[in-house]
């Protein structure tokens, strides 16, 4: 799993995985995949993939740690790499039909449920986290409400016309 979350990027809001990155662990040429998927684009609308643009290729690069020039991605293409999103990594397996692809896809499904759940659980946090400190800042005002209350019965009044006590 550790070696499938590597494989991973974010591009515009979403989770999604190379081409290559996808054929490597499939086992495959990039150009069979490439050629499966294109024999079935029907079946990966916008949402499944989409083309890298120059600059999406960028961002995508930066979220690399080191450029790796045997990477497949920064050899010389044609055409720019297809990005996979989640539902497009599962719809890849019914094209590659094969039990390697099938248990990478399994793999691959598992990373994917355990990255949202680590989000969701991020956000479940951080919202309480706000509730925390918004309940500790009613409670704070309350106790110095009170403190100032306390402060005015318990100092003495001091009466005006007291006489001088000391040396003249």
């Amino acid at each position: 799993m550790k070696q499938i979350e590597k494989f991973i990027y974010t591009i515009r809001g979403q989770r999604v995985m190379l081409d290559s990155d996808l054929a490597e662990l499939y086992g495959v040429e990039l150009k069979v995949l490439l050629q499966s998927v294109r024999r079935n684009l029907e079946r990966f609308p916008e949402d499944f993939l989409f083309e890298c643009d120059s600059g999406e290729l960028k961002d995508l690069r930066s979220q690399f740690v080191t450029a790796n020039p045997s990477t497949s991605w920064n050899v010389k293409r044609r055409t720019m790499p297809f990005l996979f999103t989640e539902p497009g990594v599962a719809m890849l397996s019914s094209v590659l039909n094969s039990t390697q692809a099938i248990q990478v896809n399994i793999s691959i499904i598992r990373t994917f449920i355990k990255l949202r759940s680590f989000v969701s659980m991020d956000r479940s946090t951080s919202h309480k986290v706000d509730e925390l400190e918004k309940k500790t800042n009613k409670l704070f005002k309350i106790v110095f409400e009170r403190m100032d209350s306390y402060e005015e019965a318990v100092t003495p009044k001091l009466q005006p016309h007291r006489k001088k006590i000391g040396l003249k």
